[in-house]
């Protein structure tokens, strides 16, 4: 292990670097990461986390793409309370079933008790709905469309972890009642291709579009869509975005009505859909490695860093100036650049810093840097080095970070692909979930079925469960037989154990 040897000596040198790889102890690797990235503190509330600069502004990057998106699509924001009464939480009895071990309620107000006790918002349905019900008369009113940007809190007692499973995150949840089943079904599918936009095209990260079983499906919902992504290291899917069809469910607890053209009463069909900072999470997991943080330039908060290298007798005025010239010219062509210009670091803690910090390219000047009229460009993802005339500098840098974010999303979907594994029989099921693969298998869509599954797969590693099914459905031979159950195969659906 001579690696291991080396690794101690620049930890000791610099005072950064991580004491655990990404391969040998995962979660340790993970905790470690997003602390000495700056992405998040940890709070003296246990699964409470404060959000750093580093990370709020990947997602405010987020944000701004998908508010953009959603305000074409006539969606109007809007802010409702974080308080719910128990009587309205509790009116849509498989919704509130769905919750209950994880809503949060405040009970006293400073030394006396309340008389009836008040819940923190796990999602908003029951506080949106009965307002709905008073806005919605007449075929006018709709489609009423609207979203927030929130907080929620899930009181969850498994084990937290940091963006991705925290008591209390960050989201958009959008809620929308329409006339017909036609365009609440269309919507779900517009913004489902937003969701997989944010994590392919803005996180590099590869994902599966496609309908959660019965068993998984929204509580109160008629049916769930997701944007599943997975995880090699852990061998988990990770349910990455969700958008739901309500169908009439709320809308006949909450009585949300509507007169049509022809004066007839009837019912709204209503969505909801929602992604969360748990977006943040799974990009550390998927494009992390064993110097830290690497980010996808689209969601970087800084895309390049640029470092002076003086050498003794350097001209350091000149360098410390190409330096402050070269933000400048990429700053102006919309690049988000910054120098690191500290004197209290050499450049070499400077690297190891910004590579923690996942920024996607370092330039160096240095003195024949300044004599050559050139930079040095150095990427995060593969460490490849290459000098840039100042000249079309900003032609290149753009290049580089293209290739980069592209770079990133092939070698993700590379390693996913290489975890997918299709199986027929029960057997092959169980030899591939052992060895951590997304399973793709033949099943007969029966909810017994799949809890049967959870119940034969539970141990040490937590059960198995249905991921979803994709839309994209290989071609399934007349005959095809359930992995499970034996009994006569409907549809491949994705299999797996996750967070």
């Amino acid at each position: 292990m001579a690696g291991g040897g080396k690794k101690k000596e620049v930890k000791k040198e610099t005072g950064l670097g991580l004491s655990f790889k990404k391969d040998e102890n995962f979660g340790e690797w993970y905790s470690e990461v997003v602390v000495h990235g700056e992405m998040i503190e940890y709070y003296d509330i246990s699964g409470c986390y404060i959000l750093r600069p580093w990370a709020m502004s990947i997602w405010e990057i987020m944000q701004a793409f998908f508010d953009a998106e959603i305000k074409n699509m006539k969606i109007k924001n809007c802010y409702f309370p974080v308080f719910v009464s128990s009587s309205v939480l509790e009116k849509e009895k498989d919704h509130i079933e769905g919750f209950a071990p994880e809503v949060a309620w405040v009970t006293k107000s400073g030394k006396s008790d309340l008389e009836i006790p008040i819940a923190i918002r796990p999602t908003s349905e029951t506080v949106m709905y009965p307002y709905f019900s008073k806005w919605i008369r007449g075929h006018r009113d709709l489609p009423l469309k609207l979203n927030q940007w929130c907080n929620v809190v899930r009181w969850e007692f498994s084990n937290p972890t940091p963006f991705i499973r925290s008591r209390e995150f960050l989201w958009q949840e959008g809620h929308t009642a329409f006339a017909t089943k036609a365009e609440a079904d269309e919507e779900v599918l517009q913004i489902l291709e937003l969701y997989r936009r944010i994590y392919e095209e803005f996180l590099a990260i590869p994902v599966i579009k496609g309908r959660k079983s019965e068993m998984e499906k929204f509580a109160g919902g008629l049916y769930t869509t997701s944007v599943e992504a997975f995880i090699p290291n852990t061998g988990r899917g990770i349910q990455g975005a969700t958008s739901h069809c309500l169908g009439q469910n709320f809308a006949k607890m909450f009585e949300i009505n509507f007169e049509n053209e022809k004066g007839e009463k009837g019912m709204v069909w209503q969505n909801s859909w929602a992604y969360s900072t748990r977006t943040i999470g799974v990009m550390v997991m998927v494009h992390g490695d064993d110097k830290g943080l690497v980010l996808p330039p689209r969601i970087a908060s800084v895309q390049v860093i640029v470092v002076p290298v003086p050498y003794k007798d350097a001209n350091t005025q000149g360098i410390f100036d190409a330096c402050a010239a070269t933000v400048d010219a990429l700053s102006k062509a919309g690049i988000r650049a910054e120098a690191d210009f500290r004197d209290n670091y050499s450049p070499g803690w400077k690297y190891s810093h910004w590579e923690m910090k996942g920024v996607p390219l370092r330039i160096e000047i240095g003195p024949k840097d300044l004599a050559n009229n050139q930079v040095r460009t150095v990427r995060r993802d593969n460490a490849a080095k290459k000098d840039v005339s100042r000249d079309n500098l900003v032609e290149s840098v753009k290049n580089i970070l293209d290739d980069v974010q592209q770079s990133l999303f092939d070698a993700a979907k590379q390693k996913r692909d290489a975890c997918v594994q299709i199986v027929k029989t029960w057997d092959e099921f169980k030899e591939a979930l052992s060895q951590r693969k997304m399973i793709l298998a033949p099943w007969c869509d029966e909810a017994e079925v799949e809890q049967d599954v959870k119940e034969r797969t539970r141990g040490e590693m937590g059960a198995a469960k249905s991921l979803c099914t994709p839309f994209d459905q290989p071609e399934l031979p007349e005959g095809t037989k359930c992995f499970a159950s034996g009994k006569t195969a409907k549809k491949w659906t994705y299999w797996g154990r996750s967070y």
